[in-house]
């Protein structure tokens, strides 16, 4: 469980799960239903709650392979570009494959965190 007042990363929004939230807290704010300081709130808890649940529930593991084609290194956090990515699920589960995939991945805890 995660201290109180501890700073989550807000990669998650852009999910399609995140976004579907944005767009409908951002409808019920242009309706009147909530103040945005609510919607904010509700983003914060979002972000708590999905990085928690992946942390802690997700176990599936998978292997991937790909030509690198672009990588870099700012404000900690580092994104890799792949072309022609196969993903293989452990256990010999499914094959999925991409022309093209973006990886986005940043320190455990979030500059400026404490804990």
């Amino acid at each position: 469980m995660a201290a109180a007042g501890q700073n989550f990363y807000e990669l998650y929004r852009r999910s399609s799960v995140g976004a579907a939230l944005t767009d409908t807290l951002d409808d019920l704010i242009t309706e009147h239903h909530i103040d945005p300081q609510l919607a904010m709130k509700i983003l914060a808890n979002f972000d708590r709650a999905i990085s928690e649940v992946l942390q802690d529930k997700v176990k599936a593991r998978l292997s991937f392979k790909g030509s690198l084609d672009t990588y870099r290194f700012c404000d900690e956090v580092w994104t890799f570009q792949l072309k022609n990515v196969i993903f293989k699920m452990e256990n010999g589960g499914q094959v999925v494959s991409a022309d093209r995939i973006k990886i986005v991945s940043c320190t455990a805890k979030p500059a400026g965190s404490t804990a």
